[in-house]
């Protein structure tokens, strides 16, 4: 049988929403069109079980034989390894976090002798081949020229994000993928019930409309309002500026010092991904526009780690941007 790795968007969504509609989507396996292609159906069921498999369709919709309980898992992206680790499992290769050349500092003591297979997205074969993996989650890799060769090495290879998914979509499927769907049920409920729990405590900037910026090298950009850290910040109950109430999972082109009072707010979250980045946000804190920001006055500017907030994101990273919330307005 051909258990569903993705969820249908609506059905995600109220996945999300309650523990009971998580239940009820992890039940969800695609139907057959008569008698006799259940009949196969079953039949196959029967002996991918015998195997030691299941089949599982991926974030493309691909049909994927994977190992019933894989035991040696190679993720390519941050948040394939965020998700494996939330879900109890420790890879035995995974691949530099987003923007470095290590593993995200977040995860750092949780992989910690872990094989390094390459950069994020950029796998060495010779060193996948070397972790001799029985599954590797591909993120949201699209080279298919890649994506055939990493198939060359294990069939159990899935693409685990589109590109309009959110954390939490991709960590069901990846629960799916794994044979640990009710794992990945509970880690969605008590992140919800953290968010909230968390934004409930913070005291007179309850409710505070916060920026969050990441600074280029040729300019601010922020996150609109899907976006990863942008999505936590809603969960906890706070709001975005006017000028960044916009839908959207991705973030703004860099902006000029002319505009540069779109990146202004109650509170401004500010992260960087490169060196250049940090140079030219250190630069610009002597510029007289960026000193009249309203955020910059009130001494309401904060620092954060660019490689957890700018990311697609995980339940791991969730809670880091939950707790560097909850630090700089619950003082």
């Amino acid at each position: 049988m051909t258990v569903s790795l993705r969820l249908s968007t609506t059905a995600a969504r109220r996945a999300v929403r309650t523990v009971a509609a998580l239940g009820a989507v992890a039940l969800l396996v695609t139907g057959c069109g008569s008698e006799t292609d259940a009949g196969k159906s079953e039949a196959k069921g029967k002996a991918d079980a015998a195997a030691g498999t299941r089949t599982v369709k991926d974030a493309t919709g691909r049909a994927v034989q994977v190992p019933a309980n894989p035991q040696r898992i190679v993720t390519l992206t941050q948040e394939d390894l965020d998700a494996v680790l939330a879900l109890g499992l420790k890879p035995v290769g995974i691949t530099n976090g987003q923007g470095l050349n290590k593993p995200p500092a977040y995860l750092a003591d949780k992989v910690a002798g872990t094989e390094i297979v390459g950069n994020l997205l950029q796998p060495v074969m010779d060193k996948v081949i070397a972790a001799k993996p029985d599954l590797i989650l591909a993120g949201d890799m699209q080279d298919e020229q890649v994506l055939k060769q990493l198939r060359e090495i294990t069939p159990a290879t899935l693409v685990t994000m589109a590109p309009t998914d959110t954390w939490q979509l991709s960590l069901m499927g990846v629960g799916n993928a794994v044979n640990k769907l009710s794992v990945a049920q509970k880690v969605v409920s008590d992140y919800k019930a953290n968010a909230t729990a968390a934004g409930e405590k913070l005291g007179k900037n309850k409710g505070a409309e916060v920026s969050i910026v990441r600074w280029n090298p040729d300019g601010p950009s922020w996150m609109e309002k899907k976006q990863f850290a942008s999505g936590i910040a809603l969960d906890m109950g706070l709001k975005r500026p006017k000028a960044q109430d916009k839908d959207g999972n991705a973030h703004t082109p860099a902006l000029s010092l002319e505009k540069i009072n779109e990146v202004d707010g109650d509170w401004l979250f500010l992260s960087t991904l490169t060196a250049d980045g940090d140079k030219a946000f250190k630069d610009v804190q002597e510029k007289p526009a960026y000193k009249q920001l309203g955020a910059v006055k009130a001494g309401h500017v904060v620092t954060v780690n660019g490689s957890v907030w700018s990311t697609r994101g995980g339940p791991l990273a969730a809670q880091t941007v939950i707790d560097d919330i909850s630090k700089a307005l619950g003082k």
